[in-house]
């Protein structure tokens, strides 16, 4: 019952993050749909980790390169999401009100993300690995 909770809460989550990124294009002041390339970012981020997870043993306690590698690979796609706004705000193909939506709804979108591995990234019975 407690893992519905949390899949219903993450979806609400996700709800809310694309709410703020579809304002930040779609609202009549703004009105440009230049943000929307993030959603490349948000469905490229879980990808390396992923990999990196199907192919590392979790039983080595030390560290582990190719771990290390899809972390950093991660995390240069989930800065590249939060730079893409500002590069486009700098060059005035949005504006910076557009801008600040689509960096609040990167926010709340990673922080779902991040929590999605966190509740069921687990090797236990009802685990995200399964689907």
């Amino acid at each position: 019952c407690a893992l519905v909770a949390a899949l219903i809460t993450l979806s609400f989550g996700g709800a809310v993050g694309l709410m703020f990124l579809m304002l930040g294009c779609a609202l009549p002041q703004y009105n440009q749909y230049w943000p929307l390339f993030v959603l490349f970012f948000y469905i490229l981020s879980p990808i390396p980790y992923c990999i990196a997870r199907r192919l590392v043993d979790d039983t080595d306690a030390t560290s582990n390169a190719c771990k290390e590698l899809a972390i950093f690979l991660t995390t240069g796609i989930v800065v590249s999401a939060f730079g893409l706004p500002i590069v486009f705000a700098r060059a005035e193909l949005i504006y910076w009100g557009a801008c600040a939506l689509v960096l609040t709804g990167n926010t709340v979108i990673f922080a779902t993300i991040l929590g999605f591995f966190l509740v069921f990234g687990s090797n236990d019975d009802f685990s995200w690995q399964q689907w």
